[in-house]
């Protein structure tokens, strides 16, 4: 994904030229923000799951009753908390494990970049208001460029993710249990 800033001047303002082809645009990847919406609740709640089942394998009621509110961050962390002080216990960690948690911190990264996006402030090149930076020499408005592959690249990630989670969870509960 391509970004590209532009200095604030006096008022939030997104130049768009063409409004027709932005609208296009806008129409073309409508379909790829809903996947990526939709694979990444999945990912969220297959992430619950494992959470809950750290507490206890009889209920989800007592994990439920933590992770209420909490955010996919929160619930990140946690995963990890629990992971970090599992894997004390092995001569080694699993694998998969370091490559699974940057997976997850850059899905996480990934989707919020494009729900919180300001579609409607997209261009006729596909560049889409993500946010203000403020630093001291002042503020930029950034813009990142939601392709069509960087959308589907998005989408792949996750999907990729919520496999490689349900592939530690098996080698996790291998180690734990041993082979069944």
């Amino acid at each position: 994904m391509k970004t590209k800033l532009k200095d604030f001047v006096q008022h939030l303002y997104h130049e768009v030229e063409d409004e027709d082809k932005a609208e296009e645009y806008i129409d073309d990847a409508l379909p790829l923000i809903g996947l990526i919406v939709m694979y990444f609740n999945s990912l969220e709640s297959w992430l619950d799951s494992i959470l809950c089942e750290n507490f206890t394998d009889r209920t989800d009621s007592t994990g439920l009753i933590v992770l209420n509110k909490m955010n996919y961050y929160s619930k990140l962390e946690l995963f990890k908390r629990f992971s970090d002080d599992f894997h004390l216990c092995l001569d080694e960690p699993i694998e998969c494990y370091d490559a699974l948690i940057n997976d997850l911190k850059e899905a996480g990264r990934l989707r919020n970049l494009v729900v919180h996006a300001n579609w409607e402030a997209t261009d006729e090149q596909g560049y889409t208001f993500v946010r203000l930076k403020m630093s001291k020499s002042g503020m930029q408005q950034e813009y990142v460029q939601f392709s069509r592959t960087s959308l589907e690249q998005i989408i792949e990630l996750i999907i990729r993710t919520h496999w490689s989670l349900s592939k530690y969870w098996e080698a996790r509960n291998e180690a734990l249990h041993g082979s069944v």
